[in-house]
Parts: structure tokens; sequence; C-alpha cells
């Protein structure tokens, strides 16, 4: 299988594009490695190899994404993602101890985290509401990829209004993390549970905003009316 592993990176480098490097590294504060191929063609790249996958098993894919992964390289990150969420109907409560050794191990950048988290994890915590209570264990994690994943996970449950009590709970943990991207992780989580339940969140804001850091109270009343917003930014 391995040869499919080195015909995805043959096809990334001849998609490759200095600029686009440039134009990617342009978006994070640390250095992160490209090939230099676009979004789009990486999407498709991986689309077209994961066809030759289709008989393999889950664990059988999961191993190719882990050598996605350990390459350290955007597009091998993008596609690794995309691949483990393929096959999401197969997924084992003991998935999320993978999921987890990827985001400790391997996540080094915003945008690796939450394409992993917002489709792979989230789905999977959808399936099995009852390992929720991981996530708040990973919103105390030294790591600030664990900590914005906690959170990150959520996100496309709480924009259909899921998990409320949950979306509450590691907001609490993540309250004062002095970490920006930690903080706008855990406001944009709050914003998406916002568009169905705008009174609790706003109550919630309202009631920490003396504590929460600016950049997460921000993200969180980014889609409230205007007039909340002015509360909720008064000082």
């Amino acid at each position: 299988m391995s040869d499919i592993i080195e015909s995805v990176r043959k096809e990334l480098k001849n998609n490759a594009d200095p600029k686009e490097v440039k134009k990617g590294q342009h978006f994070f504060k640390e250095k992160v490695r490209f090939y230099g191929a676009k979004t789009a063609d990486a999407g498709k790249i991986g689309r077209e190899y994961f066809k030759a996958l289709k008989d393999k098993k889950k664990q059988e894919i999961f191993i190719l994404c882990e050598e996605l992964w350990r390459s350290g390289y955007m597009e091998e990150s993008y596609i690794a993602c995309n691949w483990s969420y393929y096959v999401h109907k197969d997924y084992k409560p003991e998935d999320l101890k993978v999921f987890e050794k990827w985001v400790n191990n391997y996540v080094s950048n915003w945008a690796s985290c939450d394409t992993l988290c917002n489709h792979s994890i989230g789905t999977f915590v959808e399936m099995y509401p009852g390992y929720l209570s991981e996530l708040r264990k990973w919103a105390k994690s030294k790591n600030r990829w664990m900590r914005r994943a906690s959170a990150v996970s959520l996100i496309l449950p709480a924009r259909r209004g899921e998990f409320l009590k949950d979306t509450f709970k590691i907001a609490d943990i993540l309250l004062l993390d002095e970490d920006d991207l930690v903080q706008k992780g855990y406001g944009w989580m709050l914003k998406e549970a916002s568009k169905l339940h705008q009174k609790e969140v706003f109550d919630y804001v309202f009631k920490n905003k003396k504590v929460m850091p600016r950049t997460a109270l921000r993200y969180a009343i980014e889609k409230m009316p205007k007039e909340l917003k002015e509360k909720a930014m008064a000082k």
C-alpha cells in the first residue's frame, strides 16, 4: 500500500507551485511545510487515489493516514483527514485514541487541527456522545492543539444546536487560556452554538465578560445583533 502513498506524493509534487507556498505560509505564524499544491488539487488527488483503497479495511486506511501525517506536509495531512473521514461509517469507540494520537503527535498548525476535528472527530462524538468527556480531558492538555481540538471538534454539532451543555463545560475549562489560537477555537465554538442558542450563549458571555479574553469574546458574539454585541463589549 505504500506505493499509493508514493504515488500521492508524486502527484502533489507535480501540482506544486512556489507561489502557493508563499501564499499558504501567509496564514500561519509558525513555519508550515507545503508542496505548493492548491487545496482543491490536493483534495482531488486524495479522492482519486482513495478509489484504489475502497476494499481496504478501516485500520489499513488509518495506517496510511498516519504515514501521511508523519511527513509533516500540509497537503498530506489534508488528504489524511479526508481519508479518515471517508471511513466514518466504520468508526468504533477505540478510534478516538487514534485521533487523539494524531492531534497530540502530528498536528502542528490550526488548519490541520480544524480539518481533522471538524469532520472526523466531530462525526465521532456525534456517533458516540458518551465520549464527550474525553474532550474535556483534552481541554486540560499542555498541548495547545489538544486544547484547541477539544473545542473545534464541537463546531459542526454546535452549529446544529447539539451538545450545548458540553460546549459550555469545555468553554469553562478553556475560559482563561492564554493561547490566542485556543481562545479563537473556543470562541468559534460558542459562535456556532449561538446560531440556535443565542440567548444561552449571550448569557454565558455576559456572565464571563470581565475575565474572558477579548479575542474569544469577539469570536463568540460575531453573529449576534448589534445591540447584544455592544452590551457584551461594554466595560
